[in-house]
């Protein structure tokens, strides 16, 4: 296969756990920096062997806190990747990161070890909204981190969380424009939820109600776009051309290693599609990677369809919508037999997706009833 990959690193170590992160992602007291790195290189070849030959056209660090890795863990695994595939003149390589000064600091050397985006973890500008949230950063920090950032990296991507208990459209604005004038040139802007296993959700910590959450998404979407940053995903905004390409690739459809602990992938083989998951603990991941070369937890053939379906809940995450000619080609399976024919013309009728220029789109309201949208209009699976 000569598809293009991408490849995703997970880093699972953070500081302190976040009340509200459901993310494969732990506190430890110590970390053996060298064991971690031969065991993210020696997964890492293992998968390259069965995708030799294909152009990387992206590198993800995600956690967990990728920076809290060491920088020269961030250019091993870097320079490794470049040995085990043909990279791309413009190849896309971000590291997630937090404001707090330890971490700041550490900017210039991933810089140097060959990162050029930075996503940062901003998450508030307020002070009292950041305690609440757990967040090891008060706004000043953070607000010398976007500055940092923005020097150092000739991209940046900044995270912000709406629809905090108690907070206002009004509020939310004010917050947004101080962001704006802080922003570059991409946003990730995410409405909190409350999942099972977390802190806030043992807390009975409430969620926005829906019509509240609808108006702060709306007038999210509504300030960003007017701001020269519209909407290409749903919780993702950017500059037109500053999009980032790698989560593109999930979204699109696309074919994607994942290494580290819990980190999944999507591979194309002449046999078909494969979905793997690393081994979701770490210290268990850390033993099967030294052992065998890699921490795989599981691996399983998807059907077609399966993939088909995939391709479909994501493509319609996007503005651009789905592709529908490339879904079709890349799994042999037609629109017409995944999506109810009847159902989707009342879709299209009420406008929550319209089809143009061979996509199938979103509209301002199917964004706000996606997974319902979804459920109506696919096809039970059969098999």
């Amino acid at each position: 296969m000569t598809q293009d990959l991408a490849l995703y690193i997970h880093w699972p170590f953070c500081e302190s756990k976040c009340p509200y992160c459901d993310f494969n992602s732990h506190v430890a007291d110590t970390v053996d920096q060298d064991r971690w790195r031969k065991a993210l290189l020696a997964e890492m070849a293992h998968y390259a062997r069965e995708t030799s030959g294909r152009a990387l056209t992206s590198i993800f660090f995600g956690g967990g806190t990728p920076s809290l890795m060491p920088p020269n863990t961030a250019a091993a695994l870097i320079d490794a990747a470049a040995g085990h595939w043909r990279t791309a003149d413009d190849i896309e390589i971000t590291l997630e990161a937090n404001p707090s000064s330890a971490e700041r600091e550490r900017f210039a050397a991933y810089h140097d070890a060959g990162v050029g985006r930075l996503s940062l973890g901003v998450q508030s500008l307020d002070d009292q909204t950041l305690t609440f949230l757990g967040r090891r950063h008060d706004a000043a920090q953070a607000r010398d981190a976007m500055a940092a950032a923005r020097e150092i990296f000739p991209r940046v991507s900044f995270d912000f969380i709406y629809a905090r208990p108690g907070q206002t459209e009004a509020a939310w604005r004010d917050e947004l424009t101080e962001v704006l004038g802080l922003a570059a040139d991409h946003l990730s802007i995410y409405q909190l939820t409350i999942e099972p296993g977390t802190p806030f959700f043992r807390d009975a910590v409430p969620a926005a109600d829906e019509d509240a959450g609808v108006a702060l998404f709306e007038a999210t979407q509504d300030m960003l776009a007017g701001a020269g940053l519209p909407a290409y995903e749903i919780s993702n905004h950017a500059r037109p051309g500053y999009e980032s390409r790698h989560n593109l690739t999930y979204w699109r459809g696309g074919d994607y290693v994942g290494i580290g602990p819990g980190a999944h992938g999507r591979l194309t083989g002449e046999d078909g599609f494969t979905a793997t998951h690393q081994i979701h603990t770490p210290a268990r991941w850390l033993d099967e990677a030294e052992i065998n070369g890699h921490g795989t937890g599981k691996r399983r053939t998807l059907s077609a369809r399966e993939r088909a379906e995939e391709m479909l809940m994501t493509g319609l995450r996007l503005s651009e919508g789905l592709d529908v000619a490339r879904m079709e080609m890349h799994t042999g399976v037609a629109l017409a037999d995944l999506v109810d024919a009847n159902r989707l013309a009342q879709v299209l009728a009420g406008r929550f997706l319209v089809k143009s220029a061979g996509h199938l789109i979103p509209t301002a309201a199917g964004l706000l009833r996606l997974n319902a949208v979804l459920a109506s209009i696919l096809v039970p699976d059969s098999a």
